[in-house]
């Protein structure tokens, strides 16, 4: 019996020392993963920020337009163009004459 017992106590040995060196490198792959998660999680920030700054453009460009629009408005209405006026059969002309006008010389006014 002895025989077989000095057989086996190298191999158990090895198998031992086998297990026992696996189990950190098994034991450390989680810790490797919050780094990933890190970068991960930074990207998604980075992309949550770059549609909060598209965003911010498309409402600042938006605000441009329609102040823009807005002015032109009123300088035909300061011109004599009425859009609420209900002759809809001369708007395009009506239109047409306050363009002119807003777009004469300040001083060669009819």
């Amino acid at each position: 019996m002895k025989i077989h017992i000095r057989k086996f106590t190298p191999v158990a040995a090895t198998i031992a020392f086998l297990i026992a060196g696996t189990a950190p490198v098994l034991a450390q792959t989680p810790a490797s993963e919050p780094v990933a998660q890190d970068a991960k999680a930074t990207a998604m920030e980075a992309k949550k920020q770059a549609r909060k700054d598209a965003r911010a453009k498309r409402k600042a460009e938006h605000k441009a337009a329609r102040a823009k629009n807005t002015a032109e408005i009123k300088k035909l209405e300061g011109a004599g163009y009425n859009p609420t006026a209900g002759d809809s059969t001369s708007y395009p002309q009506n239109l047409q004459n306050a363009e002119k006008k807003a777009t004469a010389p300040s001083g060669a006014s009819q």
